[in-house]
């Protein structure tokens, strides 16, 4: 499962899997930084280079993305958006499932409460995923979050409300 926290500045990607033992661990965890330079479009062609690269090395069977969700600042929400695209066509070009899944559902896979604090999440994830350390941005964290919730919505039976 790979996980997406998009934004045009920085975004975060996770790739996690349940090992055999049925524990989650993740494979990859990191933030991806188009350089300042370049221009929104050359932007979004770098973002979705790169999500597919983390896609080809690692395989996974499905891509999981927040819901777009409403800021109040209209700019921010547009640049929001137009990473989540990216992140999506990667997806597509990849041929994989698309998991989109609420904030307060990532969160509450994550931490236990759909309102938790970003500071809750990333000190969750580091537990939860048994991490040396905590992830170098709340990017990654979020990410690796949103990979964690839609792992566990996949493991559930069918029937089962998700």
């Amino acid at each position: 499962m790979i996980g997406i926290d998009p934004g045009l500045a920085a975004t975060g990607v996770a790739v996690l899997e349940y090992d055999r033992s049925g524990a989650c661990r993740a494979l990859y965890i990191g933030t991806i930084h188009p350089p300042r330079r370049l221009h929104s479009a050359e932007k979004l062609r770098h973002l979705c280079h790169e999500i597919q690269a983390v896609i080809q090395a690692h395989k996974p069977a499905c891509l999981a993305v927040e819901e777009t969700f409403y800021h109040k600042n209209v700019k921010s929400a547009l640049a929001l958006g137009q990473a989540r695209g990216a992140a999506l066509l990667a997806a597509a070009e990849c041929g994989l499932e698309v998991i989109e899944l609420s904030p307060k559902t990532v969160k509450l896979a994550a931490v236990g409460t759909g309102a938790a604090a970003k500071e809750q999440v990333a000190a969750m994830i580091t537990v939860l995923l048994r991490l040396p350390e905590q992830p170098a941005s709340q990017d990654a964290c979020d990410a690796a979050a949103v990979a964690l919730a839609a792992l566990h919505r996949r493991a559930l039976p069918e029937g089962v409300s998700r």
